[in-house]
């Protein structure tokens, strides 16, 4: 199943697309069969977007933001291509770069956040030495990367020398969370591609997060890639919602389109889910069935085991994304049925 994105077809350009991917897969080879966590995903992210990729646990969402990156990690294979597209330069393949024009790529274009800030710091180094570890690893000038990491953290409301001087250990959650984020724009990256960057918050910290990533993404010019499981959360900040399921993007569009006229029955599914202040309790339902095993995954709609309007051709034909909307795509025959059968159990203006 593939996503095609219309923001060439929306643009009538290509510069307005900063990352291309095109039939991503990465397979692992296990002792039962082949195991597949990505799954021929073609998708367009858009220059200056912040596009929020959600889904449930073992969707596929990290192995996406691995794949961007060039990250996959050893026996895992990728195959198709992730095209970067600089401002002023050719585009470039990133699967196709050696180690050392793959290094420039990452953190100085494309940086990364990875889940959980306790796990990415060095526990015997103190914050300003990470800065300064990569700025000299990178060649940059350390005295105006220096420079760079007080601002950011500022921008981020902290105290620039009392956080430089500690150590991780010394440092609450939040703002150790912050500190990363500082660390992962020292290079000046166009494109942040996040992993659950808040999933290890309590919710007023999530929120406050969110805003500030609003503020850097409007001051720095940033392209973000949010990836999350909290569907909620990554609607106050994302242009666009990806919904991942079974290692494949199933429906793409519009935040607003996506909340208030999901077309997909899992993206119906997975919006009841989630607590809110317009359902009571008791009309919350959590999704049917599991997720499909990567070595195991159904012919047909992958969804079909766990969807309720399946039928035969659903069993026997994979569906490709087709259109809903302007933008608003979803992988689905039942696209148009699945907004009369399925209800919403929160307010919408859905019609």
């Amino acid at each position: 199943m593939s996503v095609e994105t219309s923001a060439k077809e929306a643009t009538g350009t290509e510069d307005d697309v900063v990352l291309e991917v095109r039939d991503a897969r990465v397979t692992f080879d296990m002792e039962r069969g082949e195991s597949r966590v990505l799954d021929d995903v073609n998708i367009e992210i858009r220059r200056g977007e912040v596009l929020g990729v959600v889904g449930e646990s073992g969707s596929g969402k990290s192995m996406f933001a691995d794949s961007l990156l060039n990250a996959v990690v050893d026996p895992g294979q990728f195959s198709g291509q992730v095209i970067y597209h600089p401002k002023d330069d050719e585009p470039i393949d990133i699967h196709s770069l050696s180690p050392s024009d793959l290094k420039e790529i990452r953190w100085e274009e494309i940086s990364f956040m990875v889940q959980g800030a306790q796990s990415a710091f060095n526990p015997t180094m103190t914050i300003e030495s990470h800065f300064w570890e990569t700025l000299n690893e990178h060649d940059y000038d350390i005295q105006e990367g220096m420079e760079r990491a007080r601002q950011l953290l500022s921008d981020l409301y902290l105290d620039a020398d009392l956080v430089l001087d500690s150590y991780p250990h010394e440092l609450s959650g939040g703002m150790k969370q912050r500190a990363l984020i500082a660390l992962s724009l020292i290079l000046e990256p166009s494109v942040l591609v996040m992993d659950e960057p808040t999933a290890a918050l309590d919710l007023l910290m999530q929120r406050s997060i969110i805003s500030l990533l609003h503020r850097l993404k409007e001051k720095y010019d940033l392209t973000l890639v949010f990836i999350t499981h909290d569907l909620s959360l990554v609607s106050d900040i994302a242009d666009r919602l990806g919904v991942m399921y079974a290692f494949e993007f199933i429906e793409l569009g519009p935040t607003e389109e996506i909340l208030h006229h999901p077309s997909h029955p899992y993206t119906r599914a997975l919006l009841n889910s989630v607590p809110n202040l317009a359902t009571v309790e008791e009309e919350m339902k959590p999704i049917p069935g599991s997720a499909p095993d990567p070595v195991d995954i159904p012919t047909g709609c992958s969804y079909h085991p766990r969807c309720p309007l399946a039928d035969e051709k659903c069993l026997q034909e994979d569906p490709t994304m087709l259109p809903v909307d302007d933008e608003h795509e979803a992988a689905c025959f039942y696209r148009d049925e699945a907004r009369d059968e399925l209800p919403l159990n929160y307010l919408t203006d859905e019609s």
